[in-house]
């Protein structure tokens, strides 16, 4: 995307006070409900700084063009999309089983891809030609498929999944999985189902694709005393 909109000369890096941090917030807030009401193209900055109540001049003292301003809320949407990987599935004090973790850790992704449907739609849209918008979402990506090689890996040495997957493409082929298909059933509406059996079908299809199978009691024994006595 070209950056045609224009640069205040003396546009603050970041807020420098705790009013400025909340008026930033606000055009974040405010840039969010105007792109999910009228998508990228047709959202202004006029459109933003008047839904959260500034002017149109009070935009620039903290970005630089609507492009900036979609990013970052880009950006802090898909994070927060990811965030079951390390909260969940990667949780070192859980004594859940991997079942447990990625059945718990897929409900909370698909709950917040749900709420968060309608800019997903316009950042689904968006990235596709916005170099930006692509190689932040390239670079998480790839930060994501990392945790989730380890994790298989670290799976297939306890005996856990199966030993024939190359964790490199399980990793892609399970991304594929998290990402397109939420984007097929809240955003283009291709599927009529309960939320319930569609977070079970997509955890059952995680589950068997990784030939998962439960850990041996005494195994999940040791590693709870292991994890109660540190």
């Amino acid at each position: 995307m070209p950056n045609s909109d224009p640069v205040g000369p003396d546009k603050p890096i970041g807020p420098r006070s705790r009013k400025g941090a909340q008026t930033r917030a606000r055009l974040l807030d405010a840039a969010k409900e105007v792109f999910e009401e009228s998508g990228f193209l047709n959202s202004r900055v006029s459109d933003i700084a008047e839904k959260a109540g500034l002017s149109h001049g009070s935009f620039y003292h903290y970005f630089d063009s609507k492009e900036e301003i979609f990013r970052e809320v880009a950006e802090s949407v898909e994070e927060r999309l990811s965030a079951p990987m390390g909260d969940v599935i990667l949780d070192t004090h859980s004594t859940a089983t991997p079942q447990e973790r990625m059945r718990e850790a897929i409900r909370r992704h698909m709950q917040s891809y749900r709420d968060e449907a309608r800019i997903m739609g316009v950042i689904e849209q968006v990235y596709r030609y916005d170099e930006q918008v692509h190689a932040a979402r390239k670079d998480r990506h790839q930060r994501y498929n990392e945790q989730v090689v380890r994790s298989i890996a670290q799976l297939q040495r306890r005996g856990l999944a199966d030993p024939d997957l190359d964790p490199h493409i399980a990793a892609a082929v399970l991304g594929s999985m998290t990402t397109r298909f939420p984007e097929m059933w809240f955003v283009e509406g291709r599927l009529d189902c309960s939320f319930d059996e569609g977070v079970e079908q997509l955890t059952l299809m995680v589950i068997n694709s990784l030939g998962l199978k439960h850990e041996e009691p005494n195994f999940r024994t040791k590693r709870n005393k292991a994890t109660a006595s540190r």
